[in-house]
């Protein structure tokens, strides 16, 4: 086993872990996080997107211990108390999930994409969220939902 120090949502987290467990499988079974999906195990789909140091990376194929000491995000430590992330509103408000299984990880992905580029268009939203899979919406809806919180992000 080894040790894991890190923090998760704000909170410090110490683990033990095996070194082959990945940073999903932490966050799912040891923290109870279940917010981040897996979907495909191979970084295919971005169900797992989690926000690392402020980057967002796939945890399925993250090792849990090249996060020793850094800053992790999941779905859940978006919102801030019952108030939810301009991001997590807009895919309410826009109806851009339908079974919900990729939305954590679109969620994740958007809102590192406004991070990088504040006011994207279309094409912009639809390059960056390239790495995350929907089999339910056709992405008409996620990519409103993207440019909604786009704009509420900016304050417009």
């Amino acid at each position: 086993m080894i040790p894991l120090q890190l923090k998760v949502n704000g909170e410090p987290v110490a683990a033990e872990i095996e070194p082959a467990t990945l940073l999903v499988e932490l966050l799912r079974d040891q923290l109870g996080l279940t917010g981040t999906h897996v979907g495909c195990d191979t970084s295919q789909c971005g169900c797992c997107v989690v926000h690392v140091d402020g980057v967002a990376l796939k945890s399925c194929t993250l090792l849990a211990i090249s996060a020793q000491g850094s800053d992790v995000v999941t779905i859940e430590g978006l919102a801030t108390g019952a108030t939810l992330h301009p991001m997590q509103k807009a895919f309410h408000e826009c109806h851009a999930l339908q079974c919900g299984y990729c939305t954590p990880g679109m969620i994740m992905s958007a809102v590192a994409l406004l991070e990088r580029n504040p006011d994207p268009n279309e094409a912009e939203v639809r390059e960056g969220l390239e790495g995350n899979l929907c089999r339910c919406t056709g992405y008409h809806n996620i990519v409103r939902a993207v440019l909604a919180a786009a704009a509420e992000m900016r304050g417009g």
